[in-house]
């Protein structure tokens, strides 16, 4: 068995793509295919299985990550004392949710990378409910969640903004030329949300749940930018932060309605194991990521 088995294993598990893992180890994607099978074949288990297009890691990869992650781990650790005053290589993994991804992260990579162009940076977009998971199996050094003030004993959370979710509307609809708005007006009105399970869906309902309004007609989206589409074409009225609606509010495709939802706590929070050794990298990443976010256009925690 040899490190770089056990590098490039880590690395196709964070990717879970052989080609987007050669890349990132500069190798070509048959030398990948090559190690994988060799370490499976030295161990004499599956570590990866192909579901249609989709390859993940087998209930044997999993344990074999968690067991390994310490071992590069500390192999990074060896190297960072000894470049201690150099400029930072290695590789970093991050994973986020859609919304994060698409409207927060962009700035902070930007950073990063011009503070450490020798980082390879690899990204997973993971739905919310998969990235407390994600550190627990070694598969992200650093992950951003979209939720209500995480507390964790394993974890290690940072929240850094915090996020305001409206209800938003195409301007034709009738609602959106009502100045003031009651419970009573909503009946008989489609929502477009997230799927149940969706952190912040459910403190929407939640919320509608103590206003006395438990029959609600849903439209259930995994991605945002369906949910906001639809809504410009005045399918029903959209539950999404404000970050995500900018562009279309201030183009006048969409305007926020005149409701506050109470009790509607949500944050973009990082976080990463506490038993992970921080490397030179990560730390560097974490502290960047808190000077680009806590400086973010919507109100910081």
């Amino acid at each position: 068995m040899e490190l770089r088995q056990l590098n490039t294993f880590r690395t196709v598990a964070s990717t879970l793509n052989f080609s987007r893992a050669a890349e990132v180890l500069n190798y070509v994607p048959s030398n990948v295919t090559m190690q994988i099978k060799a370490l499976e074949n030295e161990l004499g288990v599956r570590l990866f299985d192909r579901l249609g297009k989709q390859l993940v890691l087998t209930t044997a990869g999993k344990r074999f990550l968690i067991h390994i992650q310490g071992v590069l781990d500390k192999l990074d650790e060896a190297r960072g004392a000894v470049h201690d005053n150099e400029d930072l290589t290695g590789t970093l993994t991050i994973s986020a949710n859609e919304v994060v991804c698409a409207y927060r992260l962009p700035a902070v990579f930007q950073r990063f990378r011009s503070k450490h162009p020798g980082v390879r940076l690899i990204f997973r977009s993971v739905p919310n409910l998969e990235l407390k998971q994600a550190l627990f199996e070694g598969t992200a050094d650093v992950v951003f969640m979209l939720d209500e003030p995480i507390r964790s004993s394993g974890l290690a959370v940072e929240p850094l903004v915090e996020e305001t979710f409206r209800l938003f509307a195409a301007p034709d609809h009738p609602l959106a030329k009502r100045n003031l708005l009651q419970l009573e007006d909503f009946h008989g009105e489609v929502f477009l949300t997230n799927e149940k399970g969706c952190p912040y869906r459910t403190m929407f309902d939640r919320s509608f749940e103590k206003e006395g309004i438990d029959s609600i007609t849903y439209l259930e989206f995994q991605s945002a930018e369906a949910i906001k589409q639809c809504a410009v074409s005045g399918i029903g009225i959209a539950f999404l932060p404000e970050i995500v609606t900018e562009a279309e509010v201030e183009r006048g495709d969409l305007v926020a309605l005149p409701w506050e939802i109470p009790d509607l706590h949500v944050y973009t929070q990082m976080s990463w194991h506490k038993d992970k050794w921080l490397s030179p990298i990560i730390e560097s990443f974490i502290e960047t990521a808190g000077e680009v976010l806590a400086n973010s256009p919507v109100h910081a925690v």
